[in-house]
């Protein structure tokens, strides 16, 4: 069975650094394929994690809508001048205000931002 509010965060605590994989495993969000293998269900672990610490997704839906009707991409570009930006849709989600400091942490071609002074449970 898939946890889900305080069990999700204290398992996600738990867990650490563990890769994400392995998160969502751990975290019971797996499923059988026709072919026997297995299926980690990614956007479920995201959406009740954002739910464990109180986002409410847009419309309550879970479709990654705005009231405008466009869904969010979850794809970012690296401009021309090399910045990455992160539009205020997805601000908006995770509740950041304007002057909320992160600490960039370098992974194998992934990049993770965690707020300063967050506990390190922020974010994941």
């Amino acid at each position: 069975m898939a946890l889900t509010g305080a069990d999700l965060l204290a398992k996600v605590k738990e867990m650490g650094d563990a890769s994400k994989s392995d998160l969502v495993r751990a975290a019971g969000y797996v499923s059988t394929k026709k072919d026997g293998s297995e299926r980690l269900n990614f956007t479920a672990f995201y959406e009740a994690l954002l739910e464990a610490k109180g986002v409410k997704l847009v419309n309550g839906t879970g479709t990654g809508k705005r009231p405008g009707g466009r869904s969010l991409s979850y794809v970012a570009r690296v401009q021309g001048n090399g910045n990455l930006l992160v539009g205020k849709a997805y601000t908006a989600l995770l509740d950041i205000k304007p002057g909320d400091e992160f600490e960039i942490k370098l992974g194998k071609k992934a990049l993770r931002l965690m707020p300063v002074g967050g506990g390190g449970e922020e974010g994941e």
